[in-house]
């Protein structure tokens, strides 16, 4: 084996002496030396943590690496020989013949040499060295022959006196030698820090010290003093080290005046006058660091004093020369060199501790941070070294960057500005300094940067709003977009547009910043910022900009930024007049024909290029469909979407992501909840999710947690018995399908003429696929072999019931189901299967899944707002009666259900007088319910049967263009419910808040409550109240009223919310004390400000914007 390199060698002498050093206190209380060897022998018995050395592993990895093959060639001969493993004696007997073969062996006597040669070189360096430190301190180690401490303790300790100091303070006075200087300063930086500090003489010491830094021969043994105290002193030593190194590093630039080019040309850091300097500030750098992890232990004036003497070192002294080639160097550009990304300054403003007298200080002595604006506004420079003028320019450009954008982001610190800054003519705010050098001088580098600063000023919403969501940082970054307009050439590089594009898209991604981008007032040119934005876009997608070589990098970025405006309804209002859906239909088109295509060899090109490209292109495709999927966000972008002809691919492109559990954007914070929800709404939208799988992985998915669970793993404990109805590990499932369900067009779709299995047999492993299937296994079980395949029957019928229940709050969805599955009498004949005997006359056993059919087929049996009929409760109470409520095998229910007949009559009675008026509202309902088509088996006129059960019929239809009436979507949903979305963003933001939350949406319920009218739901004079108010005030209130009801319904929306059943809340529990007399001052108040928008848009119905 050759002998070990340099490198194991050094790492061999590093393990040794930590090896020692673990050791030590047992070789100090050695008596003798040959006790101390003893113990070193006998180490491995000794000592429990011996295999854990370092040394000890390293040493035994050597020998693994040195004999590993010597004994596996022997184990080889020996089994070779035996025939056989060693088992035994056979087994001692091999070890032992190893042991002698491999001692034995060449490989071994050359590893013994090469380590004994190792070691014994390794220890010989260490001697060296402790015998060189032991005859450096020798010095100065004074011993105390005199000790007061006259005890069994007197040992000798290292110590300076006081004369002593007074005579090395003496020698250190500038009018001595410099010889004479040389050897105080030696023997200066051998004594104890601590005793140097506190001595009488200290004064005079710290003044000859400073006088000494200015000389080239003595700088370096005073730094080495001053870097020794700094670090073993508390602050309140080392403040007075380090504001005097600070002010002896300033008053040497001010004498000095050194210059550098502020070109190309090299600055040489490497000059004694330059790199004394440097030396200096790199200590004084290292402390900044390093002052946070103690000064707060210490009174705030020492932390003040410190941070006082650095602000007036960073502050500059010299107005910039009038030689355009040079620029005074400042210690802020040896500073930058050290640390250009500010980290001290970071670490300073971290804490609110030192951040408060910072900002105090910074007020007070605002210089330093002018002269960093100054350097982001005339910085010119490129990172392309370290020691040109331009790089040192670029690279003050970065600290200062980080500085300013440290105190930006705090509250206090943004009251700092704005600064005047030398060279610009008046004061410049923060952002503006930022965003304006980014767009017309800096490259791509800077400029990154500055984005990187403007990306942390958006996520923090005070900061984004006072210093990003302005008209002049927004006309700032539009520049470029404007110029490119307008056929200019840019003067910065292609790339920063790309940028510039991230950073609005943040802004647009907030409300506060969608509010700038959609004001008139955002930009001076040609409407608003949103206006600016879309045509660009435009024009990238048609490649209609002649200034770029490849627009279609810009494509993304700037798609991205119109994705954040048009997926809410009030960006989507201002944008829906540029066709954004057809171009980037189009596009996508475009692009996934190339996509399709096999490429054509081209002779030169390389097969990675190839890749390269072909890779962009999938990209790109995957971008624009992802970009058109966004559209279903609302209700009216739902409508575009299906317009523009790719709703199934982009329905297929969601589930893929879905399943990867991707998330929606960079921007976005909930997932594709409410997309679904919006998608399902729509007859194209369910076919949609059916064809992409979603509808099948929901089934499968519920079905394993439902019936699965985890019982195939191990588990320490039995499963605990569900107390909820429904698991909390269902829950989610669950409300999967009744956001999938809540649409009576989903479930005409999903179940129109899908007849029930019904099967005589079922296997245990047979798992549902659709949602008839579901209905068949979980709500229909109506036999014994389906309830002999359930593994949890109680829990699955429940979950059905649960389901059935709230489905059927659905009027439409109630008839498709009742007419094509008989559930009612399903759910009949399994209360009678369940009473107690035979006999009719004893009643039926009360448990789980009996009271959940009883509430089931009260709340279909019977009709009416809070007041009009009672819904029996699903919880058993105390008492002699667990549970009240009658339960019924058959129907009419019992009495206690309904409201007496006498108020019915009555009600009736008051009805009857207003005949013509009523007949006359059924007809306005058609027109005002916007459904303008011929009523289908999907839809059922309840208000027009409960009204008109005596009067003459409405003849009158009202019918939409032909090519709104084959696109499958109501109008009543992409007009009526877009408004109340957008009305309701902004009159009750938190009800928006937490139907987005919870991946519901309010489009949805309103289409619930206005297809049946709000029965079920309003008691029936306030039915009326809200018919007659549409008739005579306008169809736009129907609008307004949902917007209403939201609002009453807020606190108990927020509530639902977070205990997850907003859902089934709002589905099965009436609105309670809503009253529509009680709100007309909120409705007038929503006419006078949205009626132009809202009315107008109905009557274009029929020429809708395409």
């Amino acid at each position: 084996m050759s002998e070990v390199c340099v490198e194991d060698e050094l790492d061999l002498q590093s393990l040794l002496k930590q090896l020692l050093r673990s050791i030590s206190d047992q070789i100090s209380s050695a008596p003798s030396t040959e006790h101390a060897e003893d113990v070193l022998l006998h180490l491995e018995e000794t000592d429990k943590n011996f295999h854990n050395y370092e040394l000890v592993k390293y040493l035994r990895g050597y020998v693994e690496r040195s004999l590993g093959s010597v004994v596996d060639e022997g184990m080889k001969t020996w089994t070779r020989g035996e025939g056989q493993h060693a088992v035994g004696s056979g087994h001692d007997a091999l070890i032992q013949a190893l042991t002698h073969r491999t001692r034995d062996s060449a490989e071994y006597h050359q590893m013994m040499q090469t380590l004994k040669s190792n070691t014994t070189a390794v220890v010989e360096s260490l001697i060296g060295v402790s015998e060189e430190e032991l005859s450096s301190q020798s010095n100065v180690q004074y011993v105390d022959e005199c000790s007061d401490s006259d005890s069994s303790f007197n040992q000798s300790y290292g110590f300076i006196r006081q004369e002593q100091l007074q005579v090395l303070a003496e020698q250190l006075d500038v009018r001595k030698p410099k010889e004479v200087r040389r050897e105080a300063l030696q023997a200066l930086c051998s004594a104890p820090p601590s005793d140097v500090l506190s001595c009488e003489s200290w004064s005079d010491l710290r003044r000859n010290l400073c006088a000494a830094l200015t000389e080239p021969d003595l700088s370096d043994r005073v730094l080495l003093f001053f870097a020794k105290s700094l670090s073993s002193s508390p602050l309140n030593v080392t403040r007075e080290i380090y504001t005097s190194l600070a002010k002896s590093v300033e008053s040497a630039f001010v004498s000095n005046k050194l210059m550098f080019p502020s070109g190309s040309a090299v600055v040489d850091v490497s000059r004694p006058e330059i790199s004394r300097l440097l030396k200096q500030i790199r200590l004084l750098n290292d402390f900044q660091r390093e002052a946070t992890t103690f000064w707060i232990r210490h009174p705030e004036k020492y932390m003040e004093e410190v941070m006082e003497s650095t602000f007036s070192l960073l502050s500059p002294r010299h107005e910039p020369g009038s030689c355009p080639t040079e620029r005074t160097l400042e210690p802020v550009h040896l500073l930058v060199l050290l640390d250009v990304r500010a980290t001290w300054f970071i670490r300073w403003m971290h804490g609110c501790y030192s951040r408060t007298v910072v900002l105090r200080l910074l007020q007070r002595k605002y210089k330093c941070l002018g002269s960093a604006g100054n350097s982001v506004l005339l910085s010119e420079s490129e990172q392309r070294g370290v020691y040109s003028g331009r790089e040192l320019e670029y690279a003050h450009f970065v600290h200062s960057l980080s500085l300013l954008g440290k105190v930006i982001v705090y509250k206090h610190g943004r009251k700092l500005f704005p600064v005047r800054v030398k060279k610009h003519k008046g004061n410049t705010p923060p952002t503006h300094t930022y965003t304006e050098k980014n767009t017309l001088q800096l490259s791509w580098w800077p400029s990154y940067l500055v984005m990187q600063l403007l990306w942390t000023l958006s996520e923090r919403d005070q900061c984004a709003a006072e210093c990003l969501y302005q008209r002049k940082v927004m006309e700032t970054l539009l520049y470029p977009v404007i110029a490119l307009l307008n056929g200019q050439q840019l003067n910065s590089p292609v790339e920063t547009l790309t940028l510039i594009a991230d950073v609005l898209a943040r802004i647009a991604n907030t409300d506060r910043g969608l509010s700038l981008f959609l004001s008139e007032q955002s930009h001076s040119e040609r409407g608003s910022a949103a206006h600016v934005v879309a045509r660009f876009t435009l024009r990238l997608l048609d490649e209609d900009v002649p200034l770029l070589i490849d627009s279609q990098t810009l494509c993304g970025p700037f798609i991205f930024v119109c994705r954040q405006i048009y997926n809410s309804c009030e960006g989507l209002q201002v944008l829906r007049g540029y066709g954004l859906h057809q171009a980037i239909a189009a596009a996508w088109r475009r692009t996934s024909s190339m996509s399709e295509r096999v490429p054509t060899p081209v002779p030169g090109t390389s097969e990675e290029a190839s890749s390269m490209m072909m890779q962009s292109t999938l990209l790109m495709e995957e971008t624009l469909l992802d970009s058109l999927l966004n559209f279903a966000v609302t209700p009216r972008g739902v409508l575009l979407l299906q317009q523009s002809g790719a709703i199934t691919e982009c329905v297929q492109h969601m589930f893929s992501r879905f399943t990867k559990k991707l998330q929606v954007s960079r921007c976005e914070k909930f997932g594709y909840g409410v997309m679904v929800t919006q998608v399902a709404a729509t007859a194209p939208g369910v076919v949609a999710l059916q064809r992409s799988g979603y509808v099948r992985a929901l089934a499968v998915e519920l079905w394993s947690v439902l019936e699965c669970g985890s019982d195939d793993v191990r588990m320490v404990r039995p499963k605990p018995t569900p107390m909820e109805p429904i698991d909390r590990s269902c829950l989610k499932s669950f409300l999967s399908l009744v956001n999938l369900l809540s649409s009576s067009q989903s479930v005409w779709e999903l179940l129109s003429q899908q007849p029930l299995a019904n099967r005589s047999e079922y296997t245990l492993r047979e798992v549902p696929t659709s949602v008839p299937d579901l209905i068949d296994r979980l709500i229909s079980v109506d036999s014994q072999h389906k309830i002999h395949s359930l593994f949890h029957y109680e829990q699955s019928h429940t979950f059905g019931l649960r389901l059935l229940s709230v489905l059927c709050c659905h009027l439409d969805s109630f008839l498709l189901l009742e007419s094509q599955y008989d559930l009612c009498s399903v759910l009949l004949q399994s209360q009678r299967d369940n009473r107690t005997s035979p006999s009719p006359i004893r009643g039926i056993m009360v448990d789980a899944l009996s009271v959940e059919r009883n509430h089931v087929l009260v709340r279909v049996g019977a009709l009416g707002g809070p007041s009009e009929r009672r819904l029996p409760s699903r919880s058993l109470q105390e008492g002699e009666r667990p549970y009240p409520w009658p339960m019924f095998s058959s129907f009419p229910l019992p009495s206690c259900y309904t409201v007496d007949p006498p108020e019915i009559h009555q009600t009736l009675q008051g009805t009857t007088k207003k005949r013509p008026k009523l007949t006359l509202a059924c007809v306005c309902t058609l027109f005002l319910s916007v459904q303008r088509q011929t009523l289908s088996s999907s839809s059922f006129p309840w208000l027009l049967c409960g009204v008109v059960r005596e009067t003459f019929p409405c003849p009158s239809q009202v019918h939409v263009p032909a090519g709104m009436s084959e696109c499958g979507i109501s109008p009543l949903y992409w007009c009526t419910a877009h408004y109340v979305e957008l009305l309701l963003k902004q009159e009750v933001p938190l009800v928006h808040s937490a139907f987005k939350m919870s991946g519901f949406t309010p489009s949805q319920m309103c289409i619930h409550w206005l297809t049946q009218c709000f029965w079920n739901y309003l008691d029936w004079a306030e039915v009326v109240h809200y018919v007659l108010t549409c008739v005579l005030m306008g169809p736009d209130y129907q609008v307004y009223v949902c917007v209403a009801v939201l609002k009453h319904l807020q606190s108990d929306i927020l509530q639902h919310t977070h205990s997850q059943q907003l859902q089934v809340f709002l589905k099965e529990e009436p609105i309670r004390g809503f009253k529509v007399g009680e709100y007309l001052d909120f409705l007038k108040g929503l006419e006078s400000s949205y009626r132009s928008i809202v009315l107008s848009d109905m009557k274009s119905i029929r020429n809708p914007v395409e």
